[in-house]
């Protein structure tokens, strides 16, 4: 799957153009963003699509040296279960 990477969003479509896959990070404060939104749509659960949102919003944020404040409990979870990508939580 491809994502498409905007300021502060991460995103895949379909072929006709709908959103299938997204995370949002919002501007916090500064040099802050909020992980407050993850979404894939129910045909592809299951896929670990989700955990590879979490990938490339970590290395988005990591390259930028952004920090996250994680709101969406997808990414609390995801961010428990990946300790050692713990240095950019805030």
């Amino acid at each position: 799957m491809e994502f498409t990477k905007e300021p502060n969003w991460i995103y895949a479509e379909n072929t006709m153009g709908n959103i299938i896959a997204e995370v949002t990070f919002p501007n916090y404060t500064p040099g802050v963003v909020a992980i407050n939104h993850t979404f894939v749509d129910d045909s592809l659960r299951g896929q670990g699509i989700a955990g590879k949102l979490m990938e490339e919003c970590y290395a988005v944020l990591k390259a930028d040296g952004r920090k996250a404040k994680l709101i969406c409990p997808y990414a609390v979870k995801w961010y428990r279960e990946h300790p050692e990508k713990n240095d950019i939580v805030v």
